[in-house]
C-alpha cells in the first residue's frame, strides 16, 4: 500500500506546484507588491498544497492562505460570495455547479489530477486480479469486505463506483 500513496502524493504535490506557478505567472502581471492569496481547497489536497503553498511563498513574496473543506462546502461558500482567489475541487460536479451560476472564469479551469481504481490486499494474498469489465470482484474478496469512500456524498466514492458500475461488478 506505501508505494501507491508516495506515487498519489508525488502526483498531486507535482499538480500543486504547477498550479500554484500558473498562479505566480498570472499575479506577476499586478504591481510588484506581496499579494495574499486565498485558495479554497479539497481536504484531501492539504499535504500537498500546505507544501506547495509554503514553498511558493518563498519564492514568491506573497502569501498563500490555504481554507480546507469538502468541495460542496466550499463551492456553497463561494456562492455566498466568499473572495477566494483560486478554487481547487475534488469533485467535477461541483466546479460545474459554480460554472453554470457564472461563479468560477470558465478559461481558468484546469483539470489537473485524475483517479485511478486499485485493489490493494495483504502482500501474502497472493491476489492477481485483472481489472476489466465483468472480473470476479466478489470472487478476489474471497467472503472479506470492499472498503471505499461514501459512494453518496465523496468524491473518490462517487468515481469508485461509477467505475464499478461501469465494469459490471458494482452489485
Amino acid at each position: 500500500m506505501r508505494p501507491f500513496s508516495n506515487r498519489l502524493l508525488q502526483m498531486l504535490r507535482i499538480a500543486a506546484a504547477v498550479l500554484l506557478t500558473v498562479l505566480g505567472l498570472i499575479l506577476a502581471a499586478a504591481p510588484a507588491r506581496a499579494a495574499e492569496i486565498l485558495v479554497f481547497a479539497a481536504a484531501s489536497l492539504k499535504e500537498a498544497l500546505d507544501e506547495a503553498g509554503a514553498s511558493y511563498d518563498g519564492r514568491s513574496g506573497d502569501t498563500t492562505k490555504i481554507s480546507y473543506a469538502a468541495s460542496s462546502t466550499l463551492a456553497r461558500q463561494i456562492e455566498s460570495a466568499a473572495p477566494a482567489d483560486l478554487f481547487i475541487s475534488a469533485d467535477l460536479d461541483w466546479m460545474d455547479y459554480l460554472e453554470k451560476r457564472n461563479l468560477i472564469q470558465p478559461a481558468s479551469r484546469k483539470n489537473l489530477l485524475g483517479n485511478r481504481l486499485v485493489i490493494i490486499a495483504p502482500a501474502d494474498a497472493g491476489l492477481k486480479l485483472d481489472i476489466k469489465p465483468g472480473f470476479d470482484l466478489a470472487g478476489a474478496l474471497n467472503g472479506g469486505r470492499l472498503a471505499m469512500a461514501d459512494p453518496d456524498s465523496v468524491p473518490a466514492g462517487k468515481y469508485g463506483k461509477a467505475a464499478l458500475e461501469k465494469l459490471g461488478v458494482w452489485k
